[in-house]
């Protein structure tokens, strides 16, 4: 276990659930919305913690498409590649954002830890399409141009933070 993690956020979890392996889910999804992710480190802490297997942890924590083992930006986008999004011209937005922030299909995080771009199959917002969300908020009738400022918004704000 890595003696320099600070575990107080996981720690702060698992009081607030009372430790029970039922609550490992509500766990799991406290510590990543501090961190953007879940630390490695924190599987044989919580598996100690709770008496819950490693794998068990981790198979919860790998079945669910919201948790992530890597690390993620802090204002994470979600461009929509459903139907109504992909007929609507949702591609050159993913581009413009890869292009704009230097990410890939590969790298989709940037170095600073600062955006992350990810494309999801459905964000349930049809009728706003193209969309996208940064953070769970929907941005809609996108369009590369709009992409950019938001960017562009968001950097200048953390800039002036």
């Amino acid at each position: 276990m890595d003696q320099n993690f600070d575990f107080s956020i996981v720690d702060a979890a698992l009081s607030q659930h009372k430790c029970e392996q039922s609550a490992i889910i509500a766990i799991l999804q406290q510590i990543q919305e501090r961190y953007h992710y879940l630390p490695k480190e924190i599987f044989p802490y919580i598996s100690k913690k709770i008496g819950m297997s490693e794998a068990k942890i981790y198979s919860v924590a790998t079945f669910y498409e919201n948790f992530s083992l890597e690390p993620k930006g802090k204002y994470v986008f979600k461009v929509c590649d459903g139907t109504a999004c992909h007929v609507r011209k949702s591609i050159p937005i993913l581009e413009r954002l890869r292009s704009d922030l230097g990410l890939d299909g590969e790298k989709i995080t940037t170095d600073d830890l600062m955006f992350t771009v990810e494309t999801v199959s459905c964000l349930g917002a049809c009728g706003l399409a193209p969309a996208l969300t940064v953070n769970d908020k929907v941005h809609p009738a996108m369009t590369p141009e709009k992409a950019s400022s938001l960017v562009k918004k968001l950097k200048e704000a953390e800039n002036n933070a």
